[in-house]
């Protein structure tokens, strides 16, 4: 398959804003540089005009600039080998690709096979929701991780004491991925394919971890509420701080109260509990 290839530098501050506004028109893999960062758009589903529409939106701010190329099919492992670094969360948990040795002082180690950058730690919102899991008691609790990606959150999850974790994604790519991660951190789990409501889970759940979007947060909201157990949290990124408001509205109309949140690159996190 041929890709499209785009070479971006930019702002420090709008480089992960970009790449998860890229993500959403079709771009599947990124690749941080010490100036911007790589992406590639499968040809046949490259959509120029949601592209040439966020670059607009964001030029004045961001300083963009971008070569575009065309090229083969990329060995995505190879290349994350190259400019793969490992994450530390605090002193909470490190988390490195199976080629790179484990680390002292660390209460958990997490292997991510690097295939993508979303999921591995390095975005705001997976490292936030990493901090926030490491505040709450996991332990012989029931937890539901809604497009689970890399698989992260949910491995998070395990080593933190949950008796049982269900996990899964709309793209299959990531499922595959992520039972791959399951296995390296012997999970016992397997994620499944598909939407929340195609997957249909089973409540309650002590714990809900959606790392995602906003909008897919407000549609889902009514679900995550449904499913999650008196007292019990629920755990919400993938959105800027400055939609704190809406998500909070959103959640408080069904009973959800704001607990705690974190802010970190202009991304923001929060912690609901149901009362």
């Amino acid at each position: 398959m041929d890709y499209r290839e785009f070479k971006f530098t930019c702002s420090e501050d709008f480089r992960e804003i970009l790449i998860a506004e890229l993500s959403e028109i079709g771009f599947d893999a990124f690749l941080e540089t010490d100036e911007g960062f790589e992406c590639y758009s499968p040809l046949d589903s490259f959509d120029r005009e949601a592209f040439d529409e966020i670059l607009n939106r964001y030029q004045s701010h961001a300083s963009i600039t971008f070569s575009e190329n065309l090229t083969k099919k990329v060995n995505w492992n190879e290349e994350w080998e190259k400019n793969y670094d490992p994450i530390a969360v605090g002193d909470l948990v490190f988390v490195r690709a199976s080629f790179h040795e484990p680390r002292p002082g660390f209460k958990y180690q997490i292997v991510i096979n690097p295939k993508m950058s979303f999921g591995t730690g390095h975005h705001a919102t997976t490292f936030q929701i990493l901090q926030l899991q490491g505040k709450i008691d996991h332990q012989g609790k029931r937890v539901l991780d809604v497009g689970s990606g890399t698989g992260i959150l949910a491995i998070m999850a395990h080593l933190l004491g949950a008796s049982s974790v269900e996990a899964f994604d709309i793209d299959d790519w990531c499922v595959d991925n992520g039972n791959e991660n399951f296995q390296l951190n012997e999970v016992p789990a397997t994620m499944g394919l598909g939407s929340i409501r195609d997957v249909n889970p089973k409540g309650p759940f002590d714990i809900i971890l959606a790392n995602i979007n906003k909008n897919v947060l407000l549609d889902e909201m009514e679900i995550y509420s449904r499913l999650l157990a008196p007292h019990g949290y629920l755990l919400l990124s993938g959105f800027y701080t400055h939609d704190i408001a809406d998500i909070q509205s959103a959640c408080e109309k069904l009973g959800l109260e704001l607990v705690n949140q974190s802010e970190k690159d202009n991304w923001a996190a929060l912690v609901f509990t149901k009362s």
